[in-house]
């Protein structure tokens, strides 16, 4: 039986060799380059391929087959076969993307027929950039949109800014959406007092797209939270076609982007013994006083007068002493990923992992991620799919102490350089130091958070007719924080016995929408696209924690093992919840006239009975005027459109229960009771509200080589969410009540340009944006206390510096002056009127960008730009302060003034005299012009010949070379002009700060991607 079916298995299967045939060929760009990567499939089959790295590809069809040819920014071919066996196919850019979806609130629309402000990006930009989150890489990219990294800090908390701030104390932060689920972006630490930054957990090199939604009209859909505008984030997804995959490793060293000099031991010793001398500290004839120097440096700061030692202390705050290290003990970072995509009709998948260690230019900081991504969508039918986005990331942060903590490692600066940091005698790290030496916390210390999150989204997308689709989706925020904080005996923190704290952090955030779209044309001229949807979102937070002191050996760092369980010691829940629904039309007349609308009505558990619920929406139009016979066709204007826009968005990032009256327990001795909170409820409370009106022009020159845009814009917000100061006498301290308005205007820029299309492809673009900032009603003004000079008062731009002016220095006598009401000068600090003396809002911000390749190699680069902004460092007034303290001094001030008919800005070194420091320190003396240029990004990178790759089984290798903040070009003399410390507060009204802030690092790394 076996000889005889063999040969009939060979007969049978003699037609299916018949009916196929091979073809090959090659795919170019019109400037005739190969084009890799281009998918090519067999029309109406699961059967296709890739183009190699020279654009060729070889393919086994059934004759007289249709091949579809296929690539992102290009107009996608569909052709016929016929008899050839060759094929070669030249690819259109498609025009000015034009026709490129835009991913908006719910759904998608060509870029043509938007009528909202949307800046979207490719998350090619970001991918294999050596940042811990998203944000940081698309940095001078985004016209209208300011993200500021605030510090050299790993995976710390980033300000992010949408046209503006459009709150005082309420979050400025925009809205959050990855694959369709609002996110957890707030803060969930618990043991630290600077933020961590929650988008650390998403992997930058797993998104598609992001899209920030910045006008009423965009943003007006997700209605109460869209104030702040909306940041829409797509991941990765399968395509139908070959299986691609790659893998990529890159491997570098960082260093700060800049130091500050400080006085070496001798310079010290110098100033700080005029200091003494100046101030009558030394006097052998006065009992009151020191005999002379050596016992004046004992008796003040235990410092020997003879020491040898000459320590560079800002240094030791940076890790291997802020020099580039590539192998052991250096700030070096590495990732590894892995990323396979691709399927067939029925099934597409997208599946990576990667792995991110960085170590911090700062000691003790390192930032860890490993992360696995699983994004499936299925056709059951043809009218009926379903998907998955499965994610799941383990971050692991080993932070360090906030800018205002004595632990933090830039307050090494303040010590003595004539203290030794190491015992010469024992070795032992020297705790005899002017102010706490904290490199100790380091060798006795940790504090790490560790995060499991999974950002996951199910969905189900059935089209009843042909048109009309049911999407119903639910997906998940979940967030596992865990945070251990030790400080051992012999710590500042931990005392003699040792301290821990330890708090577990869950979020489960999650979101079910429900939408029906509809899309249908009345005749030729009338098309409509219709949306109605309801969602549902609940969050819900549990924090425990727990601390203790007293444990017998450093092993020993668990609660569990403390001697004494302390006040720390506490349990409690939270949580918030949204029900909204939605509605929005499109229209286009022709082509060419275009009209939207959108409303959506929101209500939220976070505020008042009487207000509950709110209503938003917004009105667009648009003009395509190219569409119009006598530009149709024009040879030099290619595009060119106007659109307008209105809507009413909001704002109610505010705590879960600022409207509500609550109480909680109060335990007497060991009876329980209850007592109210301290805060008084308000039934009234409601959203910030913000009306915002835009005009927007968009264009295209020469066959679109030249695009740009411009838009115009003011956003009027009322009903701001402010705490007022209540009467003690009340039983409570504060009420949150809607009172004030700030407005918002603004012109954005953007330009774009391809310069060289041939075998050298060149093309440069920019961005410029400006904003103006007004606080319009505000009955009482804002003045924090401590080491700010930031207030908010009516009439003026937030959080704007007052204080007095500093006139610089007497030249007959050494004295600070101060300007007087007169304009007059004096030495008089108290007489000396408080007026404005800066403002940290800058004048416009904007980014450069440029892109060039040659045969195989490629040229990107990026570079970040900020003017007119101020800023206030407030560590000024103990570092560069005339040695009014024992904190060692930058060089500058051996500028001292020393003898009469001495011009300078430096006034006469006298410790602890008021002096242009001491109690005179809220002057304009360390305010100073934040403006810089920063070079923020440049790779090269080179494609090997596929003629070479192929014969190792590979499609494609390339190798580049990144080089992360080369350079900083800027008068502001402090670290970073790029920073705002956390470690005075986090209101949104303290901008502008620097104390002892570490700078941003600048990185090299050398990378490669290969593809199979």
């Amino acid at each position: 039986m076996r000889n005889l079916f063999t040969p009939l298995l060979v007969v049978a299967a003699l037609p299916a060799f018949a009916q196929s045939s091979a073809i090959s060929g090659r795919v170019v760009g019109s400037d005739s380059g190969p084009l890799p990567g281009v998918t090519i499939l067999e029309q109406g089959t699961t059967n296709g391929t890739a183009t190699s790295a020279d654009g060729t590809f070889n393919l086994s069809i059934n004759p007289s087959a249709t091949l579809v040819i296929s690539s992102i920014g290009y107009a996608t071919q569909t052709v016929a076969v016929g008899n050839r066996t060759t094929l070669n196919v030249t690819l259109q850019a498609a025009a000015s993307t034009l026709d490129e979806a835009v991913v908006v609130g719910y759904g998608t629309q060509s870029k043509a027929d938007l009528t909202g402000a949307v800046t979207q990006l490719s998350g090619s930009v970001i991918e294999n950039q050596p940042v811990t989150s998203f944000e940081q890489a698309i940095q001078g990219r985004t016209p209208g949109v300011v993200i500021n990294q605030g510090s050299g800090k790993l995976g710390q908390g980033i300000n992010i800014q949408v046209r503006g701030t459009s709150s005082v104390t309420a979050s400025n932060r925009p809205l959050y959406v990855i694959d369709g689920v609002p996110i957890t972006f707030q803060d969930q630490s618990q043991a630290g007092d600077e933020p961590l930054n929650p988008l650390a957990d998403l992997n930058p090199n797993d998104i598609e797209s992001i899209s920030i939604l910045k006008d009423a009209s965009a943003s007006a859909i997700y209605g109460s939270r869209a104030s702040n505008g909306v940041v829409l984030i797509n991941t990765k997804k399968g395509r139908q076609g070959q299986t691609k995959v790659s893998v990529g490793y890159y491997y570098g060293t960082s260093a700060p982007t800049r130091f500050r000099q400080f006085l070496n031991a001798e310079q010290y010793k110098t100033l700080l013994s005029e200091s003494f001398v100046n101030s009558g500290f030394i006097d052998p004839n006065d009992p009151t006083a020191y005999p002379d120097l050596a016992a004046g440096f004992d008796g003040e700061g235990a410092i020997d007068y003879n020491s040898a030692a000459d320590t560079r202390w800002d240094r030791l705050a940076f890790r291997n002493n802020g020099k580039y290290k590539l192998f052991g003990g250096g700030a070096n970072l590495a990732q590894y990923d892995f990323s396979a995509a691709g399927g067939d009709a029925k099934t597409r998948f997208y599946l990576s992992g990667t792995f991110n260690d960085q170590k911090g230019i700062i000691i003790g900081n390192r930032f860890r991620r490993g992360s696995l991504r699983l994004n499936l969508d299925h056709s059951i039918f043809e009218n009926l799919k379903v998907g998955l986005n499965v994610s799941l990331a383990r971050t692991v942060n080993d932070r360090v102490s906030g800018d205002n903590a004595f632990s933090n490692p830039l307050q090494l600066n303040a010590l003595s350089p004539m203290q030794y940091a190491y015992d010469p005698i024992t070795g032992v790290l020297n705790a005899n130091t002017i102010y706490y030496n904290n490199l100790i916390d380091q060798a006795l210390g940790s504090n790490r958070a560790g995060t499991y999150r999974s950002f996951s989204t199910a969905y189900l997308n059935w089209t009843i007719v042909k048109g009309l689709v049911l999407r119903t989706e639910i997906g998940g925020d979940f967030l596992n924080l865990n945070e251990d904080l030790v400080r051992g005996a012999g710590t500042q923190d931990g005392g003699a016995t040792g301290y821990a704290y330890n708090a577990q952090t869950q979020t489960v955030n999650y979101t079910n929408t429900n939408t029906l779209t509809y899309n249908f044309n009345l005749g030729e001229d009338h098309h409509f696209d219709v949306l109605l949807g309801e969602s549902y979102q609940r969050a819900d937070q549990k924090v425990t924690a727990a601390e203790g002191r007293g444990f017998p050996t450093p092993e020993f760092t668990r609660v569990a093992s403390a001697a004494v369980k302390t006040g720390g010691n506490t349990s409690f829940g939270t949580g918030y919840a949204f029900l909204s629904y939605f509605a929005r039309a499109n229209y286009n007349f022709r082509g060419k006239y275009l009209l939207s609308g959108s409303v959506r009505r929101d209500g939220s558990s976070r505020f008042g009975a009487n207000n509950r619920y709110g209503t938003f929406g917004a009105g667009s139009v648009g003009y395509l005027l190219s569409e119009e016979s006598f530009l149709k066709g024009n040879e030099v204007v290619s595009f060119l459109k106007v659109r307008a826009s209105y809507g009413i968005t909001g704002n109610g990032e505010i705590g879960n229960f600022s409207s509500r009256r609550l109480v909680s327990a109060l335990p007497y001795a060991d009876q329980s009771g209850i007592a109210p909170d301290a805060a008084l409820g308000n039934p009234n409370l409601s959203w910030e509200t913000t009306k915002q009106v835009d005009l927007g022009l968009e264009f295209g020159f020469l066959d679109n080589r030249i695009t740009g845009e411009v838009d115009l814009y003011q956003k009027n917000t009322t009903g701001l969410l402010l705490n007022r100061q209540l009467q003690l006498v009340s039983g409570y301290t504060t009420i949150t009540e809607n009172v004030g308005a700030l407005r918002n205007r603004g012109l954005e820029l953007s330009l774009n340009g391809r310069i060289l299309d041939g075998d050298f492809k060149w093309s440069v673009g920019g961005n410029m944006s400006f904003n103006r900032n007004l606080i319009t009603n505000l009955p009482t003004p804002i003045i924090p206390t401590g080491n700010t000079l930031s207030r908010v008062q009516q009439g003026e731009p937030l959080g704007v510096f007052y204080g007095r002016q500093y006139a610089g220095v007497d030249p007959a006598n050494g004295d600070a002056l101060y300007t007087q009401a007169d304009g007059t000068s004096s030495n008089s600090y108290a007489s000396a009127p408080i007026v404005k003396l800066g403002n940290p809002n800058p004048k416009f911000t904007g980014g450069v960008t440029t892109n060039a390749s040659f045969k195989g190699f490629d040229l990107s680069a990026l570079g970040q730009f900020t003017y007119g902004n101020d800023i206030y460092n407030a560590a000024g007034v103990y570092q560069s302060a005339n040695a009014v303290y024992l904190d060692n001094q930058t060089v500058d001030q051996l500028n001292r003034w020393q003898k009469p008919g001495d011009i300078t800005d430096v006034p006469q070194a006298r410790l602890y005299g008021n002096n242009g420091g001491g109690g005179q320190t809220a002057t304009s003396r360390w305010i100073q012009d934040g403006s810089f240029f920063r070079i923020k990004n440049v790779t090269l990178g080179y494609n090997l010949p596929a003629d070479i790759v192929k014969r190792g089984h590979i499609q494609t290798v390339r190798v580049y070379i990144t080089g992360q903040n080369l350079a900083t070009f800027t008068k502001y003399t402090g670290y970073d002009p790029e920073v705002n410390t956390y470690g005075l507060g986090t209101a949104s009204y303290l901008l502008g700060h620097d104390f002892y802030t570490p700078p941003l690092a600048k990185t090299y790394l050398l990378g490669v991607n290969i593809g199979f």
